[in-house]
């Protein structure tokens, strides 16, 4: 009986150490991979975990929840929007969670990318527009309303709250509207002059990274001259 314990344990030892080799390779591709990314647009690349990265950052919600707060994989840059230069960091984010079932507390890793885009415009009221889901529904239904538009088919799929309705209003124009139905839009989160991009938890290929760099061109580029004019 203890020798198929025994090799029981060694198989579980073995799948372990298995699985902790594809995991290591498949890290080094993805660094080697985003490596490349940044380096074709002349961008920065560092590896190394940033535990300062949650205070800098600390205006968004998705970086001061859970511990063991770090960014990783982080590329520096600057990418066109019209005819400037916006600062721009992007790569993957970490933090920690506790589980308890009522008898036993666990530990969850959670992994994801993001994309922080730092506006010119440093006037900028806050404005949180993403998807709307189930639970933000039953929220609703008991009295806690986002804001509402025209478009009722728009105003049923996202959430959208802003400390200045006025404004919510003249960046979400009807062609706006129609921009953010038509695509796949990643949470967006305007606070203090900058922008953060992510999506559900996961972390994006570098094509995703090129997909999220130009869908946050075009959503700024659609923006009414009248509303950026006085920010800047």
């Amino acid at each position: 009986m203890e020798g198929w314990i025994f090799l029981v344990f060694l198989a579980f030892a073995a799948l372990a150490i298995v699985g902790g080799y594809f995991a290591y390779q498949a890290q080094q591709q993805r660094i080697a991979e985003l490596s490349q990314f940044a380096a074709s647009r002349g961008w920065q690349f560092d590896v190394s975990k940033d535990h300062s990265h949650d205070a800098r950052y600390d205006q968004f919600s998705l970086f001061v929840q859970g511990r063991n707060r770090y960014a990783y994989n982080t590329i520096r840059g600057a990418m066109a929007v019209g005819e400037q230069l916006w600062p721009v960091q992007l790569g993957d984010y970490h933090f920690t969670t506790q589980q308890s079932n009522g008898k036993t507390t666990r530990t969850v890793s959670h992994t994801l990318s993001y994309l922080v885009l730092e506006t010119p415009h440093l006037g900028l009221p806050e404005l949180f527009i993403r998807r709307e889901g189930f639970f933000d529904k039953i929220v609703s239904v008991l009295g806690f309303d986002d804001i509402d538009f025209e478009s009722a088919e728009f105003s049923d799929r996202f959430i959208v709250k802003s400390s200045d309705k006025r404004f919510a209003y003249d960046v979400i124009h009807p062609r706006m509207i129609e921009f953010l139905l038509d695509g796949n839009p990643p949470t967006i989160d305007l606070q203090r002059g900058e922008c953060c991009l992510s999506r559900s938890e996961s972390c994006w290929a570098p094509a995703e990274f090129e997909e999220t760099l130009a869908w946050a061109t075009a959503f700024f580029e659609r923006w009414p001259r009248h509303v950026t004019s006085p920010l800047s």
